[in-house]
């Protein structure tokens, strides 16, 4: 079974007065507070929120799973759903507001269904990816607060490269899988597979630097409030994308055992 995942906000990874100026010229009429500014508070908030909405979402298609409901309607639509509203967030992050929750209520959908079938294969891997999704969280966080890892623009470079190569190859390995019957190396529990998602795993909690980066230089640079909500949004996608990719990993090395 295979979950391919990214993180579509990656096109839109910093911020940008000149976006921020667009924003306010195309929404100077609408009730949005522009003289509120983005704190690192409130940013912490809209996280510690959106993260509610996505587990609460999640034990709807979980409980679905287990009480012998078809989840995979729900969570298909839900990923399909929340895909959309991150792609028109990255565009007009003025309406993260509004967008951020959407994108947290259909994405849990999606991570409760998948969580769960993961989970009848291989009891217990849901709590040791999310386990493993905490601790590089925490880790992660630690090695940016104290300055152990900097995020230049050369870092930036590299990660960005990196995530779109992820990206490229997901998606082609997926159409040549279906028009040529291809079966992907990243399939299975080989060496090989493992290998890509040790390394997929490593590319995604590196863009924990840049969601932290992101953050930062939004409440520096004095952003609107209503940037908040898109960096708390860019950190969840990335959560997300990190606890998949654990779940992935966990699942080839039981399958091995």
């Amino acid at each position: 079974m295979n979950f391919n995942s990214k993180n579509p906000f990656l096109s839109n990874k910093r911020f940008s007065s000149n976006a921020v100026s667009k924003a306010e010229e195309v929404h100077q009429a609408q009730i949005i507070d522009y003289n509120q500014e983005m704190t690192l508070s409130g940013t912490i908030n809209k996280t510690a929120i959106l993260f509610l909405i996505l587990c609460g979402s999640a034990m709807v298609t979980w409980w679905m799973a287990f009480n012998g409901l078809n989840v995979m309607l729900p969570a298909i639509g839900g990923a399909i759903i929340g895909l959309i509203l991150v792609v028109i967030s990255a565009f007009k992050p003025q309406y993260s507001p509004y967008l951020a929750p959407g994108y947290a209520l259909f994405e849990g959908l999606f991570i409760g269904g998948i969580s769960a079938i993961f989970e009848a294969m291989y009891p217990g891997i849901v709590i040791n990816a999310v386990g493993a999704t905490l601790v590089t969280f925490l880790v992660c966080l630690g090695l940016y607060k104290f300055k152990i890892v900097k995020v230049t623009e050369q870092f930036k470079s590299v990660v960005v490269a990196a995530t779109l190569a992820i990206a490229t190859y997901y998606l082609i390995s997926w159409l040549a899988s279906l028009i040529f019957n291809f079966t992907p190396v990243h399939y299975g529990n080989g060496m090989m597979s493992i290998g890509i998602s040790v390394f997929v795993i490593i590319i995604a909690a590196l863009n924990l630097f840049l969601d932290f980066d992101l953050i930062e230089k939004g409440v520096q640079e004095r952003m609107p409030k209503f940037m908040e909500w898109y960096g708390a949004m860019g950190l969840i996608i990335t959560l997300v994308w990190l606890y998949i990719e654990f779940l992935r990993l966990l699942s080839k090395l039981s399958s091995k055992n």
